[in-house]
């Protein structure tokens, strides 16, 4: 991961868009309302704490199991404290990944969700830390 793809959110800005009262159905189609309700304003909807969250581009194909693709869009908030099956940003060696944080017996792994890639155990030798938590991911369907 490239770090000059990380950018600051920003409160400050407003993305309002219009929302309609009622939801899609997954299963059966149903009638849909003709009128719109509210507008949703997704810095307030997708950011809880703009000062501690950035956006972060996807690249690989390690977490496609959990539907995160390269050219994916990850919203990151570094004020979270992170909790086993999180999925986290880590730096391992100097290096950006995103993976899925697992704890167990006081030991500390970074889980693909690519079966191609091998579970990372993190030990003592290497330099890691957790630089954030994924709240969110933008994901391009067309």
């Amino acid at each position: 991961m490239n770090k000059s793809k990380i950018y600051k959110a920003s409160g400050e800005s407003k993305l309002s868009i219009d929302l309609y009262s009622s939801s899609v159905e997954a299963g059966f189609p149903s009638p849909a309302d003709d009128h719109l309700d509210i507008s949703l304003d997704l810095n307030k909807y997708l950011i809880k704490h703009p000062s501690s969250t950035f956006y972060i581009y996807v690249k690989g194909d390690s977490m496609i199991d959990d539907g995160i693709y390269s050219g994916d869009i990850m919203i990151v908030d570094k004020s979270l404290n992170p909790k086993s099956n999180d999925i986290i940003i880590a730096v391992i060696n100097g290096d950006f990944t995103v993976k899925k944080l697992y704890k167990k017996n006081n030991k500390v792994f970074l889980i693909p969700a690519n079966k191609k890639y091998g579970l990372i155990p993190i030990t003592d030798e290497m330099d890691f830390e957790i630089w954030g938590v994924v709240t969110h991911t933008i994901h391009h369907c067309r």
